[in-house]
């Protein structure tokens, strides 16, 4: 039987790379389409944008656009995510979120609803990102010694945080590989007459400008030499087809807080 999945955020970027994905997808079918009151899109097809007919229209209403749906997969904000999380524990749905910009309070929250739903919560849904973060917890044990960590990251200019999320997860996965926590060495800011770069900081740069889907690069620097670990996105259906492996992992799973490592089978122990 057909996975049946429902989107956030429909008439989005990344809403329409869902549902295009699960459109062309031999064992998912759209259930649902969700936007927010007042948007153009309410009462269209979710399809329209292809000019396809899928016999499910966009709509405001938590009721309507999870009815039947198996899973929820949100790419919105904190907020919304919130909503719709307590909607999903109501009905049973399984949720896919790769919402950033969360809050150290409402990332508590997130926490609180996985335990009663399976939830896959990651930064960045890209398999290849999600080696790369693999990547970095073994170049940041190598390269404990001697070598300045910068973290420079670039998106389009409609991102609305900063640093993104998956600079931040690419911070965490160094600071835990170090023994520490990112917060006591993250410097996020340098301006005027900062001094010489304090040893063993993480630093991190945001560009922002035209369509750029998402860059991220780290460099490890030390002297005589430098390592850098590149991921480039050059469109987001590599996020949308790992959103569907999520989805996939979840039929099935327990309540609990899910990673991409674990649906990706990177986790230790594995």
């Amino acid at each position: 039987m057909a996975l049946r999945v429902a989107i956030a955020g429909s008439s989005g970027r990344m809403g329409r790379m869902l549902i295009e994905a699960v459109l062309a997808s031999a064992d998912c079918r759209l259930a649902g389409a969700l936007d927010l009151p007042g948007s153009a899109s309410i009462g269209q097809d979710a399809g329209a944008f292809l000019g396809r007919s899928t016999g499910v229209a966009i709509t405001a209403s938590l009721d309507e656009g999870l009815a039947g749906a198996d899973v929820l997969i949100d790419f919105t904000r904190p907020e919304g995510t919130l909503a719709h999380l307590a909607a999903c524990r109501a009905r049973g749905v399984a949720a896919v979120i790769g919402t950033t910009g969360f809050t150290p309070a409402q990332k508590a929250d997130l926490a609180a609803f996985a335990r009663e739903l399976p939830i896959v919560f990651a930064a960045n849904m890209s398999v290849g990102v999600n080696v790369v973060l693999r990547l970095l917890d073994l170049a940041a044990r190598s390269l404990s010694g001697g070598y300045d960590i910068e973290i420079i990251e670039a998106h389009h200019r409609h991102k609305v945080d900063a640093p993104s999320g998956t600079a931040l997860a690419m911070g965490e996965t160094i600071a835990k590989a170090l023994g520490q926590e990112l917060k006591d060495h993250a410097v996020f800011a340098r301006e005027g007459h900062t001094g010489e770069r304090k040893a063993g900081t993480i630093g991190f740069a945001t560009v922002r400008g035209g369509d750029i889907v998402g860059d991220h690069t780290v460099l490890f620097a030390g002297t005589g030499e430098r390592i850098e670990i590149t991921h480039r996105s050059n469109s987001r259906a590599n996020y949308a087809e790992g959103s569907l492996r999520a989805a996939r992992f979840l039929v099935g799973r327990a309540p609990g807080l899910y990673g991409m490592d674990d649906v990706l089978g990177l986790a230790p122990g594995a």
